[in-house]
């Protein structure tokens, strides 16, 4: 029996029937909280074929904070230069929902928006074509692995994930289903690290020996401390859905939702709101991001900001004191012999000087150039050389690359392959920070050791319960 041009044999349809049903297995199964999976039952969808004019209609889940400021504001400022349309936004509370809403409909009568406390069923509208997640951290993973599986494209706010597990959730769930992942660490649309990686590639320093960088801050009363507001009520927000996917949970607590990142149980601190800034752009300027073989990390939180009580201004009052560390030192080592080494405080706002070491030559970025100074060895074999000067890092380049990459046209400067292993290096120095050793990465199989080979079960949800119990 003859076919038609371009129609698939039933052989074909077979073999896409159980590939699609496999995916979705192994999304579900991988998927290790209450919540359901979007649409578990069904095969993930392909989404809308997006051409280079084609508008895209974007959604945003969570838009707090962040959430608001940096994606619903600037996105709505960008709009018609990105053709976007802001359609939808999704939010635990129901003031947010509303204050986003207001604001993308704010002199622009012809916008539609829909509010949605429930992301999986804002994912069920097929006009959606993208969504930004800017959740609390332990939310990333349930919601860009559904969108992805929905058929939408993800931005996902940094740290990527929670967990080690869950960052190849993610991985796995990007691969599969094909869709454009952009973490949210804008350093990645600063051209002075593509030139970097552009003068790496092509030899110019030799192969990499050290990196290093610091993101440094000085809060006098405690960062991360933000204002409690008072519509943030039991009645306002759906607390239950908030703290869902923690096995320690507690009861409502406006100090853990408005602060919660320095809490363990929704983040790691400063490993995960700061040095992904670093991190990114770092390991992006290599050439070839590598998964680390090994990482260790040293912290302290002995300055007890958050009991500092003279001068501290009203709305920074807390009675609660942090879990994460005030100050805190990654190192890392590459398959390649690459040595990274990254500095954060919250306590001291003193930076290091911003380097990239090869044996040949030295890179460093002098105000938002690239200067390469030859090591004195090969002084007459390299010249000197300072690049032209480039636009600072900002969020609004970074949602235009990622638009440009929904639409084929550039490729994503923070997507899942460098993401990744990012979030491996920030996983593994947690580990290392509190448990207090070195941990070592198979790349093949994806697990952890210790140095005497000892494979350790990576920190998730369940030991994160026991460690806060024991405490």
């Amino acid at each position: 029996m003859s076919q038609e041009p371009n129609t698939p044999s039933s052989g074909d349809n077979r073999r896409s029937f159980l590939k699609k049903t496999a995916i979705a297995t192994a999304v579900v199964a991988a998927n290790p909280f209450k919540t359901p999976v979007y649409g578990q039952n069904k095969a993930p969808s392909t989404g809308r074929v997006i051409g280079a004019n084609d508008r895209i209609n974007v959604a945003n889940i969570g838009v707090g904070g962040q959430g608001f400021n940096a994606h619903v504001r600037q996105m709505k400022e960008h709009a018609g230069a990105n053709n976007i349309a802001q359609v939808a936004v999704c939010d635990v509370s129901k003031y947010r929902q509303d204050a986003a809403k207001e604001y993308i409909l704010k002199d622009n009568a012809n916008a539609k928006v829909e509010t949605y406390g429930d992301y999986r069923k804002l994912l069920e509208r097929k006009d959606i074509d993208a969504i930004v997640c800017a959740t609390v951290d332990h939310w990333h993973t349930r919601v860009s692995v559904d969108a992805m599986n929905a058929g939408k494209h993800v931005y996902v706010e940094k740290p990527m994930t929670r967990y080690l597990h869950e960052a190849f959730q993610i991985h796995d769930a990007a691969k599969q289903t094909g869709k454009i992942l952009q973490v949210g660490s804008q350093g990645c649309s600063d051209m002075k690290w593509h030139k970097a990686a552009e003068w790496i590639k092509a030899g110019k320093i030799g192969p990499i020996v050290m990196s290093q960088g610091s993101y440094m801050r000085n809060s006098p009363y405690g960062e991360w401390n933000y204002t409690i507001q008072p519509w943030a009520t039991p009645d306002d927000l759906d607390w239950k859905t908030w703290i869902n996917g923690v096995k320690k949970s507690t009861s409502f607590n406006p100090d853990h939702y408005f602060r919660w990142r320095k809490y363990y149980p929704y983040c790691s601190g400063l490993l995960g709101d700061l040095f992904p800034h670093k991190l990114h752009p770092y390991m992006l300027a290599t050439g070839n991001p590598e998964f680390p073989v090994r990482v260790a990390a040293v912290g302290s939180k002995k300055f007890q900001t958050d009991l500092k009580k003279e001068g501290r201004p009203k709305e920074k009052e807390t009675k609660y004191v942090r879990d994460v560390e005030e100050v805190i030192q990654l190192i890392a080592e590459f398959p390649s012999g690459y040595v990274m080494h990254i500095t954060s405080s919250t306590v001291n706002e003193q930076g290091t000087q911003e380097m990239i070491r090869g044996h040949h030559a030295t890179l460093t970025m002098a105000g938002n150039k690239v200067d390469l100074k030859p090591e004195r060895p090969f002084a007459d074999e390299i010249d000197p050389e300072t690049s032209e000067g480039f636009a600072g890092e900002n969020v609004p380049s970074h949602h235009k690359n990622w638009f440009a990459a929904i639409r084929g046209t550039e490729k994503a400067n923070a997507g899942i392959d460098l993401a990744v292993r990012v979030q491996t290096v920030i996983s593994l120095a947690e580990m290392s920070d509190r448990l207090g050793m070195m941990c070592y990465f198979d790349e093949k199989t994806r697990k952890v050791s210790d140095g005497m080979g000892r494979e350790i079960k990576p920190l998730d949800y369940e030991s994160e319960a026991k460690m806060i119990s024991r405490a």
